[in-house]
């Protein structure tokens, strides 16, 4: 589709290049793989401000990916490795995976915290702030299903930096999946380097504008699902949960079996 768009005869104008870029950026951010993954991360914000910031750091952490390798075979003609190539693709879905567990993890630990919160509600009294102080940093007053992801929410989650930061590690993950098919795939095409990567970078900044409309959609309905119901809000974390980790586990299997990655003569075309 996108090889058709580009392909057009006749003349290609700078304004035309760069607003197709932005477009077919945005349509990118749409991908399966990438909506699953960032829906795990929105699953747990309310606040559409916040999830706009997530969808600008993710989309971030995606064009840095795919302006450094893009850029290395456009400029620098490198050729990736087939092995290489799915190690790549392989990272995304070991990501999804991951993502998917820590949202399993939160949800579980959130019904056991409200089966035994009538019966026990604190096992220590929150009436002197030293008190407090001194036994939630060591991990003595943790609740269900509170993990080494969970006790780094509770303790750097205030912070902006870390806010930020983790939705633009799962950026540059994901970006390794489509880098190399979009900068051959614009090679094939723009055979001026510097239109090229000027290219990837529109697509790059298409790709954030998508991820934020699609991440202030996603918190916008979760937030008016969380209003009329908790009930349905759990459900929803939940099920991105699962589907973070089938689609993980799937794309894990294609590339590690069906592509063969662990086996002796890998077969990977960038797409």
């Amino acid at each position: 589709m996108f090889a058709m768009v580009l392909a057009q005869p006749g003349p290609i104008s700078l304004i035309a290049m760069l607003s197709l870029g932005f477009f077919l950026g945005m349509r990118h951010a749409t991908d399966a793989d990438h909506v699953v993954a960032v829906s795990t991360i929105v699953a747990r914000e309310r606040r559409i401000s916040s999830a706009a910031i997530i969808g600008m750091m993710w989309g971030a952490g995606h064009t840095i990916t795919i302006l450094a390798v893009g850029s290395g075979i456009i400029l620098f003609t490198l050729v990736i490795p087939p092995r290489l190539g799915l190690s790549m693709e392989f990272s995304v879905g070991l990501m999804l995976i991951f993502l998917g567990l820590v949202n399993l993890k939160s949800f579980r630990g959130k019904v056991v915290e409200l089966k035994t919160e009538p019966a026990a509600p604190h096992a220590h009294v929150h009436d002197m702030a030293a008190t407090e102080e001194s036994f939630h940093p060591v991990g003595a007053h943790t609740h269900a299903g509170s993990g080494s992801v969970d006790f780094m929410d509770h303790r750097f989650g205030k912070w902006k930096l870390y806010q930020w930061l983790r939705p633009l590690v799962v950026g540059l993950v994901h970006g390794l999946a489509g880098s190399a098919a979009v900068a051959l795939l614009v090679l094939t095409t723009l055979h001026d380097s510097r239109w090229a990567v000027a290219y990837l970078l529109t697509f790059g900044i298409g790709t954030i504008a998508g991820m934020m409309v699609i991440t202030v959609a996603m918190a916008s309905a979760l937030h008016y699902a969380g209003s009329r119901s908790e009930w349905i809000n759990r459900r929803l974390a939940l099920a991105t949960g699962f589907l973070s980790v089938a689609f993980g586990l799937f794309i894990v299997y294609q590339m590690g079996i069906v592509h063969g990655l662990f086996t002796s003569h890998p077969n990977w075309t960038p797409q």
